[in-house]
């Protein structure tokens, strides 16, 4: 059993602890010709720097905006999924529909652009049909306003059949007698739902939103990296971003390695502060 856990082991020691010792470069002027070791001691600086820098501050507000739009709006989406899956009393449509939702999840990010491109652009699919039909087009694609709606959908759409996969497991986990007794006292469809189907999956709902939780800061590098040049930095700069683009490519390691570790202290200081709430409110929490 040791030799099985040893790959996944050796992993998250090579690539997640190991990496934590560049970390000090958020308390340097740090160069890569010179090394962790030769680099200037600046202290607390790039940490200061972090409060004034307007990029950051922007890219905070994105990072922000969209986390909290897929918080509301994407994390339940799996959920509403497996519950309409599990009313379908036919195996065979439930299985068909299944297939084809959880098809986008295995698709690339790089595809799926293109292909949001190519239905909502300017000369895509929708426009398209809007002008044989005499309707003006619809300004979606380049459109600023529109970019926290467009990512969030995008989300959706790829990740929401994956998604119900451990939602359908939990209700699978809540005994038929529960439904029965519920039906003998003449609960209705939303009563079951809401006193039997909910409570039954709660363990697993809180589970998972503390989990999106430690990531709320992170909404997808890939996903706005492509779709940053259509909608400018003002609309698409994110923490992830902001780290990429300051620190590998214009060379400000120092504050890009402290931007990056404020974003995961606060990340975890997410995930123990939702983990001791829910314990408070008379949950299992995760830990």
């Amino acid at each position: 059993m040791y030799l099985l856990i040893l790959p996944g082991f050796i992993y998250f020691v090579v690539f997640q602890y190991v990496p934590l010792y560049g970390n000090v470069a958020a308390w340097q002027d740090y160069s890569p010709y010179l090394g962790l070791d030769r680099s200037l001691w600046v202290g607390w600086e790039n940490f200061q720097r972090i409060f004034i820098d307007p990029e950051l501050i922007r890219a905070l507000w994105n990072t922000l905006l969209l986390s909290g739009l897929q918080l509301f709006f994407a994390f339940p989406a799996p959920l509403a999924l497996a519950l309409l899956l599990n009313s379908i009393l036919s195996g065979k449509v439930r299985r068909v529909i299944q297939a084809i939702v959880y098809l986008p999840h295995f698709i690339g990010w790089v595809i799926v652009v293109s292909i949001w491109n190519e239905v909502l652009g300017p000369l895509g699919v929708l426009n398209s049909l809007l002008s044989l039909a005499g309707l003006p087009g619809l300004d979606i694609i380049g459109n600023p306003d529109a970019f926290p709606a467009l990512v969030t959908l995008q989300v959706i759409w790829k990740e929401v059949g994956w998604g119900t996969i451990i939602f359908l497991a939990a209700l699978l986990s809540i005994p038929n007698e529960l439904y029965e007794s519920a039906a003998i006292d003449r609960a209705g469809p939303w009563r079951r739902l809401w006193h039997v189907t909910l409570p039954g999956m709660s363990s697993i709902i809180v589970l998972l939103l503390i989990l999106r939780l430690g990531s709320v800061l992170s909404v997808g590098f890939e996903q706005i990296l492509l779709q940053q040049p259509i909608y400018g930095a003002d609309a698409a700069q994110t923490l992830d971003t902001f780290v990429y683009f300051r620190g590998i490519n214009g060379g400000d390691w120092g504050l890009a390695t402290a931007a990056g570790l404020v974003k995961g202290v606060i990340g975890s200081i997410l995930v123990i502060g939702s983990n001791w709430f829910a314990k408070r409110m008379g949950g299992d929490g995760i830990f």
